[in-house]
């Protein structure tokens, strides 16, 4: 691995330097550098699958790379609501209140 530490290093790296060296290489070197999807596009399935699978932990960090991947607030919002009706209201619910923490700049 690189000497520059990557978000998964700073995070996990410490008690799971193989997971870090996974999720750098393969989840973000691989999955997320494949061109067939935009970063834009891949940042809006990410969001819409955490929020549909109540995975709020990991929500706020992707919410960010999302707007830094050009999407806007009532894109994201839009899709949220959107995913309400396939994935249920408790989990769009939350997904609302992580993005308002994250749109504060909480």
């Amino acid at each position: 691995m690189a000497d520059e530490p990557t978000n998964a290093r700073d995070t996990f790296g410490d008690i799971a330097p193989k997971l870090a060296q996974i999720t750098d290489k393969v989840l973000f070197g691989d999955v997320w550098a494949d061109d067939t999807l935009s970063p834009r596009d891949r940042s809006l399935v990410t969001i819409v699958n955490l929020a549909a699978l109540y995975r709020h932990n990991e929500l706020g960090f992707h919410l960010k790379k999302g707007i830094e991947n050009g999407l806007t607030q009532d894109e994201i919002i839009a899709a949220i609501t959107h995913t309400a009706f396939y994935a249920g209201w408790p989990t769009a619910m939350t997904a609302i209140q992580v993005a308002r923490d994250v749109f504060k700049g909480d």
